[in-house]
């Protein structure tokens, strides 16, 4: 058995289950080149219908811009942060579908706008790890704890991703939407993953940014639920977290020895 070591206090450990965007790479630098890229598409599409957006165009998947109309920011509890790629597209097609576009066609749009825009994410690959992560990872591999992805993102999206991010190896098990009938906050995708990790939840940690993260851990009876927020003054979504964490250095792996 090995510990993880969280902010001086210790907890048996044998796997740990990490949420992939806002908790292995930042958020922002990957999604808000997308999210902008989107809604400019869905903006421009419904301002030749002569209409615009039901609501204010940050509240449609939870954004935030600036003056020039790049995304700065984001809501952690809102669809971008938390939704899956099927949820995203059911709020952007409603969007058209009030505008008089029959549901077909408006979720036929949404995938096209959707692709121009994947497309512009895998041209950057604008994926950076957080500081810190490596050195957990590495010391989890050498004190023998797996290691699983779990994401609202789609399993061969997630693979992409961490293999931009020279990541692919440190993983066991990468485990998306796609692999599961329900997704966060169900402890489904957290079940499955120790299933395919041979654990029990109960000698596993969660880490995620969003309170469905912490949500899907408690529901699955895992040891603890540790939120990642590097902004302290965005923390106060993490209702379900035992713990909160500002950066990867307040954690530590330790194998444990007995005779």
């Amino acid at each position: 058995m090995s510990e993880l070591i969280v902010q001086g206090k210790r907890y048996p450990c044998r796997g740990i289950l990490l949420d992939k965007d806002g908790t292995l790479l930042d958020f922002i630098q990957l999604w808000g080149p997308w999210a902008r890229s989107i809604l400019d598409m869905m903006e421009q599409h419904l301002a030749l219908a002569g209409t615009s957006f039901t609501v204010e165009k940050g509240r449609v998947l939870g954004t935030l811009h600036d003056q020039e109309g790049c995304v700065i920011g984001y809501d952690p509890s809102g669809p971008l942060a938390m939704g899956t790629v099927d949820e995203s597209t059911g709020v952007l097609a409603w969007q058209l579908y009030t505008a008089g576009v029959p549901w077909n066609e408006a979720v036929r749009l949404v995938r096209d706008f959707n692709k121009t825009a994947m497309a512009d994410i895998r041209r950057h690959r604008a994926a950076k790890v957080f500081p810190g992560l490596r050195m957990l990872l590495e010391q989890s591999r050498c004190a023998g704890i797996k290691l699983a992805v779990v994401t609202s993102d789609s399993t061969e999206a997630a693979q992409e991703h961490l293999e931009w991010m020279g990541l692919t190896s440190c993983f066991d098990e990468v485990i998306g939407h796609d692999r599961v009938t329900y997704g966060k906050p169900d402890p489904e995708m957290a079940e499955k993953a120790c299933a395919l990790l041979g654990l029990s939840p109960s000698d596993v940690v969660v880490i995620g940014d969003s309170n469905g993260d912490m949500q899907m851990g408690k529901r699955a009876g895992v040891r603890l639920a540790i939120g990642f927020a590097p902004e302290p003054e965005r923390s106060a979504h993490l209702l379900d977290a035992d713990m909160v964490i500002r950066a990867y250095e307040e954690l530590e792996v330790r194998k444990t020895w007995t005779k």
